[in-house]
């Protein structure tokens, strides 16, 4: 608990982050903390800058495989308590969050995000992406050969996925090169930023990419990929729609970038990860997740199905909702 705090202190303080929203950030930490110790035991916690706000907000994700919550509605009244606490946890980070959500039901255990930022955001009124990420490092590695990055727009969102072979530093700096030729190019087509990589990952370790762009006056998406970096299009109700990508390493060995274009589902996902995450993965044991937040979503398919033996991405994105209601805390 003490080592989670810390950094989230740190990360605090690097988003320059006021005395009284850093005593919030250290006590939505502990309280989920606490929460994974007493109920499950062990578990994780996740923390990055969240910049689709502005100013930024800092992201936590707690996470852990415990006994679940039957009744999420009743955990969340101040009182409440299973494990012989005040029964303040849950209750407590939902006030202190400029947004919360969370998915837990018996059996699945439980994953809890809270952004916590100077100011209660408003959903931007114009259309475009809203995405999740998760991003985490192989164990006992201190960086992460896989990365991602996603340009802003109401009209067209590019999207990149690339993990650098094998992992360690050779990895990051693979997949450090590609995210620089990636911002060079992002106004070029799929394909086009596909061979932007390739000739600038020669000497490299080399690395697999795939290379989203969502046009959304047309509600098309274009998708080039080389390697196994995996992609689904998942509509509300039907069957998924998978990505396909050409044999091949980029910076070493591709023969083609081909471009392949699929209608976007209306009220649906796009889902995007390195092979540290299983590809038999699957929404449907676990009900209401579709309609959380990206980020949410992203970090129960990362809890369940990565293998943690190598470097992992998951990126899950959706269309924006056209409203500008608060995301306040407390929503479920």
């Amino acid at each position: 608990m003490a080592e989670a705090r810390r950094s989230a202190l740190k990360l605090a303080e690097a988003l320059q982050f006021g005395e009284s929203d850093i005593g919030r950030v250290a006590l939505v930490v502990t309280e989920a903390a606490t929460n994974i110790v007493q109920h499950a035991g062990r578990g994780e916690i996740l923390l990055r800058p969240f910049a689709l706000e502005t100013p930024a907000s800092l992201e936590v994700l707690a996470l852990d495989k415990g006994p679940g919550i039957a009744n999420v509605a009743e955990a969340l009244r101040d009182g409440f308590s299973t494990g012989g606490s005040s029964g303040q946890g849950l209750g407590a980070i939902a006030r202190l969050s400029t947004c919360f959500e969370i998915s837990s039901a018996p059996d699945k255990g439980t994953a809890l995000l809270a952004r916590i930022g100077r100011v209660k955001p408003k959903r931007p009124v114009e259309p475009g992406l809203e995405w999740g990420v998760v991003c985490v490092p192989k164990r006992e590695e201190e960086v992460c050969g896989d990365a991602w990055a996603v340009t802003a727009g109401h009209v067209r969102n590019t999207i990149l996925l690339v993990d650098g072979l094998g992992h360690g530093l050779h990895a990051f700096d693979a997949a450090k090169e590609a995210l620089g030729a990636f911002w060079e190019h992002a106004g070029e087509d799929p394909a086009s930023i596909l061979n932007a990589l390739h000739q600038t990952l020669r000497g490299t370790r080399g690395a697999v990419a795939g290379v989203a762009e969502i046009d959304w006056d047309k509600r098309e998406l274009r998708w080039a990929g080389a390697g196994n970096i995996a992609g689904s299009l998942v509509p509300v109700e039907g069957k998924a729609s998978s990505l396909v990508s050409h044999s091949g390493t980029v910076g070493q060995s591709v023969t083609r970038f081909q471009e392949f274009t699929h209608r976007w589902p209306d009220d649906g996902l796009l889902i995007l990860h390195s092979d540290g995450l299983s590809s038999r993965w699957a929404l449907e044991p676990y009900p209401g997740l579709t309609r959380k937040d990206p980020s949410l979503i992203a970090a129960v398919l990362y809890r369940d199905f990565a293998s943690r033996l190598d470097d992992v991405v998951v990126l899950v994105g959706r269309e924006r909702p056209q409203d500008t209601r608060e995301q306040g805390g407390g929503s479920t």
